[in-house]
């Protein structure tokens, strides 16, 4: 019975003590997580080519 009467005040807590936020700020956030996500894989994508045209340019010295 411990664990039903935990969920349960859980659910009210939720409801009752937590803050949430609204949904114009929800979409904001949502946006800039996603345009850094982006970015962030763009400057990864790019470093990994940086590395791969330099590495590769190293060892056709040696062919």
């Amino acid at each position: 019975m411990n664990i039903i009467n935990y969920i349960v005040e859980s659910f009210k807590e939720l409801q009752t003590r937590v803050t949430w936020l609204s949904w114009a700020e929800a979409q904001k956030s949502t946006l800039v997580v996603a345009v850094f996500t982006v970015v962030f894989a763009v400057i990864i994508f790019l470093a990994d080519k940086f590395f791969q045209f330099g590495l590769d340019k190293y060892f056709s010295i040696f062919n």
